[in-house]
């Protein structure tokens, strides 16, 4: 694909040395790439600038508040936001490309992740649906400070997926649950929930038992039994810190 179409791919990055160029040359019609960083140390940003990006670093506010901003840098209406540990499979780059010019407000996409030595389709890992093509125009960015999500009105989809290389491995996974178990603690302490016993309790067994036997992660064998495991874990930690929150005990910040 030589001919280069209006839009804009955004992507957020820190230390994505190993990841950058695989995504931003999964996009190769993109005529800008903006990246918004936030404080690298290795060569994520070398990488970025020598394949043709715009580098632009700005402290870390939230997943939310930070993919708004590399929207607004964008010149084009239309964007096309991955994260650094993505890229769009062959099959979807060329859906994409070939479907424009593009009618609806947003674009939805299945996203298909790699973890443990294989690609997992259960679990609630799989389609995963993700809007990720959008008219900045008509489109932008909601939730909170986890789960952030392209708000739209008029959405269509496409049928190839993006290809999401989730943990580098199991220490990465671990890291990955305490940060976003603690972002989703902040959340509901924001919305004034109040911490309940019964959830801590319930929740995380409730948890593995609809990621590992309702949504079938026993199908993806031993990584999915791992993953329900984690899964669980996560929500364990996430009304465990809310707990910590409402007491004051929480001094890392």
């Amino acid at each position: 694909m030589k001919k280069t179409l209006p839009v804009t791919l955004a992507i957020i990055t820190l230390n994505e040395e190993q990841n950058i160029a695989r995504c931003i040359q999964s996009v190769p019609w993109a005529s800008e790439v903006i990246i918004v960083d936030s404080g690298s140390t290795d060569k994520t940003l070398q990488i970025a600038e020598k394949l043709g990006a715009k580098v632009h670093s700005h402290p870390f506010q939230g997943f939310r508040k930070q993919k708004q901003m590399a929207t607004d840098l964008a010149t084009h209406e239309w964007v096309l936001s991955l994260d650094a540990d993505e890229a769009l499979s062959a099959q979807l780059s060329k859906e994409i490309f070939e479907s424009y010019p593009w009618s609806a407000d947003g674009y939805m996409m299945p996203r298909l992740s790699y973890h443990m030595g294989r690609w997992i389709r259960h679990g609630g890992w799989y389609p995963d649906l993700q809007l990720r093509l959008f008219n900045k125009q008509r489109a932008h960015w909601g939730g909170g400070h986890v789960h952030e999500k392209v708000e739209c009105a008029r959405k269509h989809k496409f049928k190839a997926p993006i290809h999401h290389w989730v943990f580098k491995d199991l220490t990465h996974q671990v890291a990955a649950n305490n940060r976003y178990s603690g972002l989703g603690a902040k959340d509901l302490f924001e919305r004034k929930k109040k911490f309940n016993l019964g959830k801590l309790l319930v929740k995380p067994v409730s948890k593995f038992f609809e990621c590992y036997f309702v949504k079938r992660g026993f199908m993806d064998g031993l990584p999915g039994f791992i993953i329900a495991v984690g899964a669980a874990y996560s929500v364990f930690l996430k009304f465990s810190k809310l707990y910590e929150l409402e007491r004051g005990l929480n001094k890392s910040e």
